[in-house]
C-alpha cells in the first residue's frame, strides 16, 4: 500500500484538507489553509514540497 499523508500549509505547519501519496506529482497546485487562510502555488514530487508561489490573501 502507498503511503500518504496530509500536505501541510508552508506558512503556519498546519494541516490542509488535501491528501498525497508517494507518486503523487503536481505541478502550480493551488493549496489553501483554513487556518491562517494563505494561498500558495506549490508543487509536489514524491512527497517533497517545493513553494512556488506564495501570495498572503485575508478572506
Amino acid at each position: 500500500m502507498e503511503k500518504t499523508e496530509f500536505i501541510r500549509c508552508p506558512v503556519c505547519g498546519n494541516k490542509t484538507r488535501d491528501k498525497i501519496r508517494e507518486d503523487t506529482v503536481l505541478k502550480n497546485f493551488p493549496l489553501f489553509c483554513p487556518k491562517c487562510k494563505s494561498e500558495c502555488l506549490i508543487d509536489i514530487e514524491q512527497l517533497d514540497l517545493r513553494l512556488a508561489l506564495w501570495e498572503y490573501r485575508r478572506y
